[in-house]
């Protein structure tokens, strides 16, 4: 039994996502590393302006501005030509905010930051908000 979980491990580390991903890691920092394993995202700095964004696990419209609070807020939706897979669209987002940013988000379609819905009187979390209405605290 191990023998077969040992195998499957191992053949699973020769797909094309586990390259990917493979890749991507190889041109992360270490802390940005630490953040992508343990939380699925990282941050990164663009090279225009300066600010921070984040990239999420996925393929479109998971990259996110973050604001002077640490907020999730504009998000961004930019993508290779190709039909790249996970990991080297992310690391292909990567590298234009870090080279290119004012290019890459000229390009971009830009969306409203994440709502978070939360009960009256509670404090608002990461990104936007929005109450329910007629719910109370």
């Amino acid at each position: 039994m191990a023998i077969g979980t040992l195998y499957r491990a191992a053949k699973e580390e020769k797909t094309v996502q586990a390259r990917a991903l493979r890749l991507l890691c190889s041109w992360l920092s270490p802390q940005q590393r630490v953040e992508f394993t343990r939380k699925g995202y990282f941050d990164v700095v663009g090279c225009d302006t300066g600010k921070r964004y984040r990239i999420r696990r996925g393929t479109s419209g998971n990259v996110n501005e973050i604001d002077e609070y640490g907020r999730l807020s504009t998000g961004w939706c930019f993508v290779p030509v190709g039909g790249l897979i996970e990991g080297d669209v992310m690391l292909a987002q990567k590298i234009a905010l870090e080279t290119e940013e004012e290019r890459a988000l000229s390009i971009a379609n830009s969306f409203p930051g994440p709502i978070r819905w939360r009960r009256l009187g509670s404090r608002p979390s990461e990104g936007r908000t929005a109450q329910v209405p007629g719910q109370l605290s």
